[in-house]
């Protein structure tokens, strides 16, 4: 006569030394910005991410719940560089915050270093719905309304979105879709044509 199988237990798994532990979180953060970015948001699976980064799917979903709250956590961190130099764009006068936002963007496309988490936010948001309205939500209520509120006009909201748009246009075809002669243009003519554009949205009647 066999034992009954013990029945599977769900949720968190056992604590391992290669499993719950602040190193294996960050793994799981760096396995999940590694296949958003070469998969996009819909081939990308959560147990996928668990694979790539060496450890039991149900750890993965004891950290970052959905999908989609996976996918957004992958993001912050791949937005925190931008993120964290947003308030010194927005310092000084506001007739070169143009360029000073222009060259802040740019400057992290062009170092590999920052520009591989930035093409996964990129292609997964062209893709899928739930990836673009994450987004969109953190484009909207941590960048584009800070500059916003220092503009202190009234479609300030407006102008900010119409800025962002004219930066993300441009980086989609000179890094995602990389039409010529604007991928391989000089990073450095990039910016005297665009960031004046920029200005005209931000700040100009």
């Amino acid at each position: 006569m066999t034992s009954a199988t013990p029945p599977r237990r769900r949720g968190r798994p056992p604590r391992t030394k290669s499993a719950d532990t602040p190193a294996a979180r960050d793994r799981i953060l760096a396995a999940a910005r590694e296949e958003f970015s070469e998969r996009g948001y819909d081939k990308t699976s959560m147990r996928g991410i668990a694979k790539a980064a060496g450890v039991d799917s149900a750890l993965v979903h004891h950290y970052f719940g959905t999908k989609e709250q996976m996918f957004a956590a992958a993001v912050e961190v791949a937005f925190s560089p931008v993120l964290s130099v947003r308030d010194s764009v927005l310092e000084g006068p506001l007739d070169g915050v143009g360029e000073r936002l222009t060259r802040t963007i740019f400057g992290f496309w062009e170092n590999p270093t920052t520009r591989k988490p930035l093409l996964a936010v990129v292609r997964s948001a062209v893709n899928h719905e739930a990836a673009a309205a994450v987004f969109r939500r953190l484009l909207a209520t941590q960048l584009l309304y800070r500059i916003a509120r220092r503009l202190d006009l009234p479609d300030a909201e407006l102008r900010a979105e119409l800025a962002a748009a004219q930066l993300v246009g441009v980086a989609m075809l000179r890094y995602v879709i990389k039409v010529e002669p604007l991928a391989s243009a000089d990073p450095e003519q990039i910016i005297a044509r665009i960031a004046p554009v920029v200005q005209r949205h931000l700040t100009l009647p």
